[in-house]
């Protein structure tokens, strides 16, 4: 299987893929590339509806350049918990990374999503989330914001008094839980527009349509969660809180 950096031609044969309407998979199987290469390339490159391999070219010799200016001489990746490959993490972080940001998060936001959630512990302060991803304090409190709002990430103290900021598979229930009630304030509301607009007009049709559907949805998700938390919920063993090994959730 090649390695190395994509080619000018095998970002031409993505592009074909994607206007043939092919599968990530399928694009990467015609490469001889893994899927992850595919996937990554074409959502940090403005996504499959968006994607143009001249752009994208010219995108990876910018950023390349860049890093070659910003790394230090003599810099070396930092050591991996559980032998694991430096370089295929940070690879890993970055579809990760990129795959939060199509599904419509924020840049930053899903950078620090990222972090957290590829940390063995499951959490870090607000300094080692600076450190790893090389951005402002500013930045991540703001980042910290954002997820807290969206029920994505929650705060607790250590055992030194430090805020740290956690996600775990509790984490992501009540984030489904937050966008079930705000799915049922929709359904809500636009009843009350019924009521408003008349019960016999276009209009207020249509808000009887959209609160029936998301009335279905959000009472679907509910359910769903409700029974994926107590059938699927585990306790992996995990590292004591806040002892997290350096490098295991690259930025």
């Amino acid at each position: 299987m090649p390695g190395g950096r994509l080619t000018q031609t095998e970002r031409q044969q993505i592009a074909l893929g994607l206007a043939d309407g092919l599968a990530y998979a399928e694009i990467a199987r015609g490469l001889d590339r893994p899927t992850s290469t595919v996937t990554r390339e074409v959502m940090r490159n403005g996504g499959p509806t968006a994607y143009r391999a001249d752009l994208a070219h010219r995108a990876t010799e910018r950023r390349a350049h860049r890093r070659r200016q910003a790394a230090p001489r003599g810099a070396e990746a930092p050591p991996q918990a559980h032998g694991r490959d430096a370089e295929a993490v940070r690879e890993y972080e970055e579809v990760f990374t990129t795959v939060l940001m199509g599904s419509g998060m924020p840049t930053m936001m899903s950078r620090v999503m990222a972090c957290l959630t590829l940390t063995d512990a499951g959490s870090l302060t607000a300094s080692e989330l600076v450190q790893r991803l090389k951005v402002s304090p500013a930045s991540i409190s703001k980042a910290i914001a954002f997820l807290e709002s969206q029920g994505l990430v929650r705060r607790e103290r250590d055992e030194r008094r430090r805020e740290r900021y956690v996600v775990d598979d509790d984490i992501w229930y009540q984030s489904m839980m937050a966008s079930a009630r705000s799915t049922a304030q929709i359904v809500e509301i636009a009843r009350q527009g019924v009521g408003v607009l008349g019960p016999d007009t276009p209009a207020a049709a249509r808000l009887e349509n959209v609160a029936r559907f998301l009335d279905f949805v959000s009472e679907s998700i509910a359910r769903a969660a409700e029974q994926a938390r107590e059938i699927l919920h585990t306790k992996p063993e995990t590292a004591s809180r806040g002892t997290d090994t350096p490098g295991t959730g690259l930025g």
